[in-house]
């Protein structure tokens, strides 16, 4: 008896429905930003924090929107770089965007593994320990998770969803009674550097720094080939993720400048740590170290299954080297990707600062977004593409766009010039990967000058 014939390649495994799928997207939202991005922002804004992330979300709901509507249209991994190349065809520009999207997860993963380390080194049973190894253990626990398969992936993804949007919520319940006792409109004073009635600019000023709490698309749209029935299941995640976060986030922003006057809260190391303290004495000072921990866990997680779901897309495309497209046989994940991911990261760990690489990827990821929206307004108008099971209309990603090139001006405008150096550099190293990949071999021109 003849045994049946095994497919050529392994696939990614297919183990993701609607709740997992919204989890991942808000857990990938959520992460440990807003832990301490409330105090930065508070100090920028004032009590009108609240308004920030409310404006911060009407804009990356427009990015949101363009992601949820290529989502259904091409659940594909790649994400990003596959969109890019179908709308536009051109190989460099589809390497960088690929490339650029890849930087902001890992820098993301080192940062965050380093306040892990921090965060457990206060521990006795761990302060013996440096923090640098803490750091790297824990990336290796990570690499661990997403090697071992999708769906433990996204059990890991949903407790830490659960622990980090209860730390939001056990914020909000137990600061309430302190609603209603501070000017919410409070601003800082023309001695300041601001006036009363510059509150819309100030207002505006802080949805570009809180912008970035609500960035997931990348990594729910990277998972589109482990997403049951994506064509629905991926817009739909997108768009509740969305909701659900900005509710949490606005309650714990109100919460905040109502217990704490937003002065003390923005000089304070642990905004949110020193809310709690006033709001709930009787609570344990551990207890937001350990939410922290899991917050960053998040991030760290999600921003692992996206950069080795990208390199995959990107090397079975043929633009990255071929081992990074190999699927494990039993465990179903692209395990060689998996593997080079983790050396990366880990050498950045041992680079110590990366906060600097962290905001020249942020504004690599804003060009991202700038080139989808772009992206998708190009395939809405060309003949025989598929439509998405969710359309929204054409000023939705030409608002989108325009955003995140205004914020892209504005951080460079205002800021000083290394985050965009290190940008330039980044995307320096992408052109010469890009070059080495397309360089012809000696045989193929040997080849080209033979007689037929």
């Amino acid at each position: 008896m003849t045994k049946p014939a095994r497919p050529e390649k392994e696939e990614l495994l297919r183990a993701i429905g609607p709740l997992q799928l919204t989890l991942y997207a808000a857990g990938s939202m959520m992460g440990a930003g807003i832990y301490g991005l409330i105090g930065k922002a508070a100090g920028q804004v004032g009590s009108a924090v609240w308004a920030s992330f409310l404006v911060a979300l009407v804009a990356a709901l427009l990015t949101g929107l363009s992601y949820a509507s290529l989502a259904s249209r091409y659940p594909k991994a790649g994400g990003a770089a596959y969109v890019t190349h179908r709308a536009f065809r051109k190989d460099l520009l589809t390497h960088v965007i690929g490339l650029a999207t890849a930087c902001s997860g890992l820098t993301s993963i080192a940062a965050g593994a380093w306040v892990i380390g921090e965060n457990l080194s206060t521990f006795k049973a761990l302060a013996a320990v440096p923090p640098v190894v803490i750091a790297l253990a824990y990336v290796l626990l990570m690499a661990g998770i997403v090697f071992r398969g999708i769906r433990e992936s996204i059990w890991a993804n949903m407790v830490c969803t659960f622990i980090e949007a209860g730390g939001l919520l056990l914020v909000i319940l137990v600061g309430a009674r302190f609603w209603g006792s501070a000017d919410l409109f409070d601003i800082p004073t023309p001695t300041q550097g601001a006036a009363t009635g510059l509150v819309p600019l100030l207002i505006v000023q802080g949805a570009a720094l809180t912008f970035f709490a609500f960035v997931g698309f990348e990594d729910t749209i990277n998972v589109g080939e482990e997403v049951k029935n994506p064509r629905r299941t991926l817009p739909v995640g997108i768009i509740v993720a969305m909701g659900l976060t900005a509710l949490l986030y606005v309650g714990v922003a109100i919460t905040a400048v109502s217990a704490i006057p937003w002065r003390e809260l923005a000089n304070a190391k642990a905004p949110l740590a020193a809310v709690m303290d006033k709001a709930a004495p009787w609570l344990p000072g551990w207890t937001f170290v350990i939410i922290t921990v899991f917050a960053v866990a998040n991030s760290a997680l999600v921003n692992y299954v996206t950069a080795s779901r990208l390199l995959y897309g990107m090397a079975r495309d043929g633009r990255l080297p071929a081992p990074l497209s190999k699927v494990h046989a039993k465990r179903r994940t692209p395990h060689v990707a998996i593997g080079v991911l983790l050396a990366i990261v880990a050498a950045l760990v041992l680079m110590g600062n990366v906060t600097q690489l962290g905001e020249a990827t942020a504004l690599l990821l804003l060009a991202v977004f700038s080139v989808v929206n772009i992206a998708l307004l190009v395939l809405r108008k060309r003949p025989g593409e598929p439509r998405g099971a969710f359309e929204p209309p054409a000023v939705v990603p030409i608002l989108g766009a325009v955003v995140c090139v205004s914020l892209i001006v504005v951080r460079v405008a205002t800021g000083d010039l290394a985050a965009p150096l290190t940008a330039g550099a980044l995307i320096v190293v992408t052109l010469v990967l890009y070059a080495v990949m397309h360089r012809p071999s000696p045989l193929a021109k040997l080849g080209h000058h033979r007689s037929p």
